[in-house]
């Protein structure tokens, strides 16, 4: 008797779950800002963090975990590194671009910040926390606080279709990785990977190349 009390109970709750977490779904979905292209089946989970749409191209059928910093910077200093009533003594502009391409996916924390250009080709896939930087922060001088100081370095980078990178991964302006390469988790990307690549390490070097008369991934030399 009380079993079947609380099976009947308990199907207006799930019934309410559900109808709660659709329209939540349909909250977060519909929350989206308007981003330079009108991408079909998008999901940026929450919380995310989404600067500039207008300067941000997406594809089709990308899927984007929670934690997603997506920020093409158009002025350095932004306000946030800046106190309240502290005012900079030198101001930069840009002409950032974001583009992501079809189906790509990252489980969460990814961190794109172009004040240049950064490209994600189609069919890339990222693990957690992957930091991608067309910049860095100044070092003219060991007196003043480095986030006080100007942006450079700038340079575009580029992550060609079908690659895989893994978990923890950076990498820095002027980079080109080339398509269906494998990042290993924890790397520093300082220079261009070349295509068909499995690089790993701080700075990440390559450590095999795919062999098409081997059909085998073989050691570099």
């Amino acid at each position: 008797m009380i079993k079947s009390l609380k099976n009947f109970l308990s199907r207006p709750i799930k019934r309410l779950g559900v109808f709660l977490f659709q329209r939540l779904q349909s909250w977060v979905e519909a929350d989206l800002p308007r981003f330079a292209t009108a991408p079909k089946n998008l999901e940026i989970l929450l919380p995310r963090t989404i600067t500039n749409p207008h300067r941000i191209y997406i594809g089709d059928d990308v899927w984007l975990g929670p934690g997603s910093l997506l920020v093409p910077a158009a002025r350095f200093p932004s306000r946030p590194l800046f106190p309240a009533g502290m005012a900079a003594d030198f101001k930069q502009v840009f002409d950032p671009k974001i583009t992501i391409g079809n189906r790509v996916t990252s489980t969460g924390g990814l961190v794109l910040g172009a004040h240049q250009e950064i490209t994600i080709e189609d069919d890339v896939m990222f693990a957690s926390n992957v930091m991608i930087s067309d910049a860095g922060h100044g070092y003219d001088t060991a007196h003043t606080p480095y986030k006080y100081q100007p942006m450079r370095g700038i340079a575009p980078i580029v992550v060609k279709r079908g690659c895989w990178i893994g978990q923890n991964v950076v990498i820095l302006p002027g980079v080109t990785i080339g398509e269906y390469c494998i990042i290993g988790a924890n790397s520093v990307v300082t220079k261009s990977i070349p295509a068909r690549s499995i690089a790993h390490g701080a700075p990440a070097r390559v450590a095999k190349r795919w062999d098409d008369a081997a059909q085998d991934w073989v050691n570099a030399t």
